[in-house]
């Protein structure tokens, strides 16, 4: 299996392609301008030179017109000597009179012709060979000068090889000081690569651990801003885990609660049934029990699946409009002994009729829920009142009924799935503990939102909100 590059290894030979190419440009860059401005250099040497061996040979000639050349030599052998150049003295006609160097069989031999017409016509600076005379082209200045009548041109040339000895000493110091520097240089990427990787290399031996159910993992701080992004969402995504996993083991165990319970009273008196241990008078009476039983299964089963359904995105709402007072009001009559029963009073539905844009069928749910826990939680003799108040393209619904209320410690947990108060595990053993968690996930599914409101020991009241209109 392809593991792939490590980011290390990756990181590493990017810096290092990227150095070494700098080193090259920067190498080629400065040898080109090395090597122009040496050139420069050069000529500017030849032309000052060759312009002041041409001055001192032409004050000898003038001082002493018949024994100048000897003293016209010397002078040319130093200007030689100090610019490292080597000089020719020709007269008009290019015959060569004098020179620095060769043996003497070339005196008397001619320039060309070629090269005195560059020198007039270019301002005494060319590349020439001097038409054969020297073994390789040269740099040649060269100043036409006249002295006692005749004219004469003072000629001073570098071979071009000592160009390239310039380059090669230049590359030389250049070639030791780039392998110096990038051996430097890579040894700092090594190390600098090694420390910013570490933080990488952490939390993924962290990540592990996580994905192995150790939610409890905690992500250092660091001091370069993405990893500490990184390391900010990984936290935040271990605490959310393991929430989730808290939330799944209580699910389960709830579920497995509620459903133990049921099955376990339905087992014992069929048992009691069939073994005769239950007597006939009372048989009736015990099935009436199990049948309790079963819908009380049937109800967590359905109220489990809606759940699953909603929150897998499957469950889609069938928007219509309807009235919520007249959907309120049928609701109602289904519980109308209970009502009666604890002699409760309906309030707020005088209110004129009241348009919903919604699911019908499981606005009625939502109903249905909190009308039966507000039943179940009403005092004897109190009341159950219902509000309506459009905003906009909302109406705000609330369901209040009087009664012992919650504590501050019980409202931001009655939306929980199988939460249940002590209070009411004593007055209702038929519950699963879904209602309002189901309630909580239509009106979120609708995009609205529900709160519970409640005064101890006075009352206990859910708002919530649903469109009025399409949008």
């Amino acid at each position: 299996m392809n593991k792939g590059k490590s980011i290390f290894s990756k990181y590493f030979v990017i810096c290092s392609a990227v150095i070494l190419i700098s080193f090259v440009c920067l190498g080629a860059v400065l040898l080109l301008v090395s090597s122009r401005y040496f050139i420069e250099d050069r000529k500017a040497l030849l032309k000052k030179n060759c312009e002041g061996a041409a001055h001192e040979v032409c004050q000898v000639m003038l001082d002493d017109p018949s024994e100048w050349k000897g003293q016209a030599s010397e002078i040319m052998k130093e200007y030689a000597m100090g610019c490292n150049a080597h000089f020719i003295l020709t007269d008009k006609n290019g015959r060569v009179i004098e020179k620095t160097y060769g043996s003497d069989e070339t005196i008397g031999a001619e320039v060309s012709d070629d090269l005195l017409g560059e020198i007039d016509e270019n301002g005494y600076y060319v590349y020439d060979n001097f038409g054969g005379l020297s073994n390789e082209t040269s740099h040649v200045c060269g100043v036409k000068f006249a002295a006692n009548g005749p004219d004469y041109y003072m000629l001073t040339s570098a071979a071009t090889s000592d160009d390239s000895d310039y380059v090669a000493n230049l590359l030389e110091v250049f070639g030791i000081s780039a392998v110096i520097v990038l051996v430097i240089a890579l040894f700092i990427v090594y190390f600098a690569t090694m420390k910013l990787t570490e933080p990488v290399k952490e939390i993924a031996t962290l990540s592990k651990k996580i994905g192995k159910g150790d939610f409890d993992v905690k992500f250092p701080e660091y001091d370069i801003a993405e990893f500490k992004q990184l390391s900010n969402a990984f936290n935040e995504m271990a605490a959310s885990l393991k929430s989730y996993d808290t939330m799944r083991n209580s699910f389960v165990a709830n579920v497995s609660h509620e459903l133990r319970t049921p099955m376990t009273s339905i087992g014992g008196f069929v048992d009691g049934l069939l073994d005769g241990t239950i007597p006939e008078v009372k048989r009736d009476e015990y099935l009436r029990i199990i049948s309790s039983e079963v819908h009380r299964l049937t109800r967590l089963v359905r109220s489990m699946l809606n759940l699953a359904k909603i929150e897998a995105g499957e469950m889609e709402p069938k928007l219509e409009k309807f009235s919520v007072i007249e959907l309120i009001v049928e609701t109602l009559m289904t519980f109308e002994n209970r009502i009666e029963e604890k002699q409760i009073e309906i309030r707020g539905l005088d209110a004129p009729r009241i348009w919903l844009y919604a699911d019908e069928g499981l606005v009625h749910q939502v109903i249905y829920n909190l009308i039966e826990n507000a039943i179940k939680f009403v005092n004897k003799g109190g009341y159950i009142q219902f509000g309506f108040e459009p905003i906009g393209d909302r109406t705000v619904i609330s369901i209040r009924n009087s009664g012992e209320g919650l504590s501050e410690e019980e409202m931001p947990l009655v939306f929980d799935r199988f939460y249940k108060t002590d209070k009411s595990r004593g007055l209702d053993a038929t519950g699963v503990g879904l209602g309002l968690n189901i309630v909580s996930s239509i009106i979120r599914l609708h995009g609205g939102k529900i709160m519970v409101k409640s005064v101890k020991g006075e009352y206990t009241e859910f708002v919530f909100t649903l469109a009025n209109s399409e949008p």
